[in-house]
């Protein structure tokens, strides 16, 4: 009876909600509501991580791009964000640390003045908005699907309202330990989910089932087709997946708040490290386990396309398998683990946008910075009004129209070159000032803006030629190069500064203990 796996999910959104309040404890101070006070274990941190970056776009969206001939172009992809973080991690988290940031956009603040910081907060929420807004719709798909299943045609706009005050909730109340803990459970359900539904499909399709997806080419990991139009606009050619992929994980992670937070609030430098990269080696097993979801899938159905499956998208094979072909309450659970990697999205985005707009936008925009009490209080209300404003803009969805991880991929690309090129212009630039970096700022997220719209490439496949946009993975090399010419060429129209900036002391002098207990401020 499908009533079982109903009392399954609504037992796991009561749980979830309580562990998480349990384990935060009460929150003091707005620092302690954003990074902790910088006392979370690294391996906690980690968990956070890949459960932020992860959501539902990984879990529906990479079993049906395997399915549907990506093979294990995913897998691919996160070899190259492995590389982005070894780099975040050695440039950059350093100077988060030793500076006692709360917020990745304080170093920008430092180095070009308040105003950068502020614009560069504003574009980071907006973002967020528009990227969590999509991530959000796509939780509701499996939801529905269930629903359905029991005749109650419910709106995607009623599931998202509902998911979004459960999950707000513990946001709210606990802050970023309650965010960071039930982020980590909730990876483990649905990394769990993933590795259940492999075994039940393993038993199903059996060696032959492994044979026919490998001789179809559903394990393929590397697209070795170096066409330059290929390259250009294919996400999974191999030039794309590694040199793209790790500069776009550069931005991702090292300019975008929402996986700086967490990296800020754990302990030393070098527990910060760690976490940022076995990060990126959790995300290449999940990105393996479903990806040969997919390609059992595949065995599974005999290789029927998704219209012969009655499916409107990609996006639906999954949750359509969860719920047909696995049993009463198993498949409740997985269920409850896809809402587990939508409420660690949700939580993760509506805490850091809160903890952008406090500790970047306020101290920007406003002479007379609140009291710690007040800042407290203020984190809560714009935690409350980030809520809304998000389930808005997520019900502005009416269907699932397509693959919405590359979706998502697509809206960072407006941005994340403009936010990575500020950090690098700042570092590699020594002259160029806060106008420079304002100009190449704004010039860059004009000029990305018209490249996601409008700028196509003719790509010929058997026969037939179509217009492609530029894969997602060169928007953001792409955008920094912009930001990097127009800034350094800015500077020149002006003297050089008579003490260039000093990023302070080296890497190599940061003290590990100092680093425990930053005197950061938020």
């Amino acid at each position: 009876m499908r009533q079982l796996d109903l009392v399954v999910i609504v037992l796991y959104l009561v749980v979830i909600a309580f562990v998480g309040l349990r384990l935060s404890g009460k929150q003091k101070s707005a620092k302690d509501y954003f990074v902790g006070e910088g006392r979370l274990p690294w391996w906690t941190v980690s968990f956070s991580v890949v459960a932020t970056e992860t959501s539902v776009l990984t879990v529906i969206s990479v079993p049906g791009g395997a399915y549907s001939g990506q093979g294990f172009g995913n897998v691919e992809l996160a070899l190259g964000y492995v590389i982005g973080r070894v780099v975040v991690a050695t440039v950059l988290i350093p100077l988060y640390k030793r500076g006692g940031f709360v917020s990745a956009y304080q170093y920008l603040g430092e180095r070009f003045g308040l105003k950068l910081q502020g614009l560069a907060s504003v574009t980071f929420v907006f973002t967020r908005l528009l990227a969590e807004g999509v991530r959000l719709f796509a939780s509701a798909i499996p939801i529905k699907l269930l629903l359905d299943e029991f005749g109650l045609h419910v709106g995607y706009q009623a599931i998202i309202v509902v998911l979004t005050l459960i999950t707000v909730v513990y946001t709210y109340l606990g802050g970023i330990k309650a965010v960071i803990w039930t982020d980590a459970i909730q990876m483990g359900l649905y990394l769990g989910g993933a590795i259940l539904a492999i075994a039940v499909l393993s038993q199903a399709v059996g060696f032959d089932g492994y044979s026919q997806a490998l001789n179809a080419g559903k394990f393929q990991l590397f697209d070795t087709n170096f066409d330059l139009a290929h390259v250009l606009t294919s996400p999974f050619a191999l030039p794309t997946a590694i040199i793209g992929g790790a500069i776009f994980a550069m931005a991702s992670h090292g300019s975008d708040q929402l996986i700086v937070q967490r990296i800020l609030s754990t302990r030393t430098l070098r527990d910060g490290q760690k976490a940022m990269i076995s990060s990126g080696v959790f995300v290449v097993i999940q990105f393996a386990a479903f990806s040969l979801v997919g390609a059992l899938l595949w065995s599974y159905n005999k290789g029927q396309t998704f219209k012969e499956l009655g499916l409107a998208s990609s996006d639906n094979l999954y949750p359509s398998f969860i719920l047909h072909a696995l049993p009463v309450g198993i498949s409740g659970l997985l269920v409850a683990g896809i809402l587990g990697a939508a409420m660690g999205s949700l939580s993760s985005a509506l805490n850091s946008m809160s903890n952008s707009t406090v500790a970047d936008f306020i101290h920007s925009f406003f002479r007379k910075v609140p009291s710690d009490d007040a800042m407290l209080r203020l984190a809560r209300v714009m935690t409350l009004v980030w809520a809304v404003l998000m389930a808005v803009f997520a019900c502005a969805f009416s269907s699932s129209t397509g693959n919405v991880y590359l979706t998502g991929l697509t809206i960072a690309g407006y941005t994340y070159g403009a936010l990575l090129g500020a950090f690098l212009l700042g570092r590699l630039v020594k002259r160029a000032n806060q106008v420079d970096a304002f100009i190449a700022f704004l010039v860059t997220v004009a000029v990305m803006t018209y490249i996601v719209r409008f700028v196509k490439i003719d790509v010929t496949t058997a026969g037939t030629t179509t217009a492609t946009a530029i894969a997602a993975q060169w928007l953001v090399p792409i955008g920094v190069l912009i930001t990097l010419v127009v800034g350094a060429v800015s500077s020149r129209f002006h003297p050089a500064p008579e003490t260039p900036y000093d990023h302070g002391r080296r890497d190599d002098d940061i003290d590990d203990d100092a680093a425990a207990t930053p005197a950061g401020r938020a």
